[in-house]
């Protein structure tokens, strides 16, 4: 799969011919617990995490990887100790300043041999204006190992202003449909602070989730991987 989103992402990139217009960033982080969607991935350990970003201003095209560690697809006794990403699309403006975003991203957990396999392809779209931001995701394969999970959904709301001092106010809130799964089905939700102090950004959050213990529980200690928690990330943008 992620041979084939790179693929794409090549041709996005040789299509726009802006080249005096690309720039590329690179990015690391390390936090103190990887939730994605409110879930730990890392069974409420601390990660490591890298990616690189390319956009090119003229014609709004972005592609990217990401990549960090985890602990998941092993506790669930398939292997693998890392989550790479790949995605791309394409961000701009429509009328009335609605800033919209569409792409496809996709989810690869290299050496793992879950059966459904970990690896995941999701469709998404964005619009925002300001500080808020509305997004939806859409699993055109198996979520995360989910059976037969196809057209699963993660609805995203978010609002990000600073507030004072360089400090930006992040607050979440988003609802991951697991199709097939009611059961796995939750409620997440953030309320955090992101401060830039020039040699890295520093975000605090606290963060929980409405999800079944039974779903979400760490087969290797039983831990509830949903729980509510704070939550401290040091990262660079570069």
């Amino acid at each position: 799969m992620k041979r084939l989103i790179s693929g794409a992402v090549t041709a996005v990139v040789l299509s726009t011919g802006h080249a005096q217009d690309s720039a590329v960033t690179y990015n690391v982080a390390a936090t103190s617990d990887y939730r994605f969607r409110g879930i730990s991935q890392t069974r409420l350990r601390p990660a490591l995490q890298a990616g690189a970003d390319w956009a090119d201003s003229a014609s709004g095209w972005y592609a990217g990887t990401w990549l960090s560690t985890i602990r998941w697809t092993h506790d669930a006794g398939g292997g693998g100790a890392v989550e790479w990403d790949v995605y791309g699309g394409r961000r701009g403006e429509l009328a009335g300043g609605v800033a919209y975003d569409v792409g496809v991203l996709g989810y690869a957990y290299p050496a793992n041999s879950l059966a459904p396999s970990a690896d995941t392809l999701e469709l998404y779209a964005q619009l925002g204006r300001g500080p808020f931001t509305l997004k939806y995701s859409h699993a055109t394969t198996n979520l995360f190992g989910f059976s037969e999970s196809h057209g699963s959904g993660y609805l995203d709301a978010s609002f990000n202003r600073e507030v004072g001092a360089g400090v930006v106010l992040n607050l979440h809130a988003g609802r991951q449909r697991v199709s097939g799964h009611r059961d796995a089905s939750y409620t997440d939700w953030k309320v955090g602070v992101t401060k830039d102090f020039g040699v890295a950004s520093v975000a605090l959050a606290y963060v929980g989730t409405s999800a079944r213990r039974e779903a979400y529980s760490s087969p290797v200690n039983g831990k509830y991987t949903g729980r509510d928690a704070a939550v401290l990330t040091v990262s660079r943008t570069f």
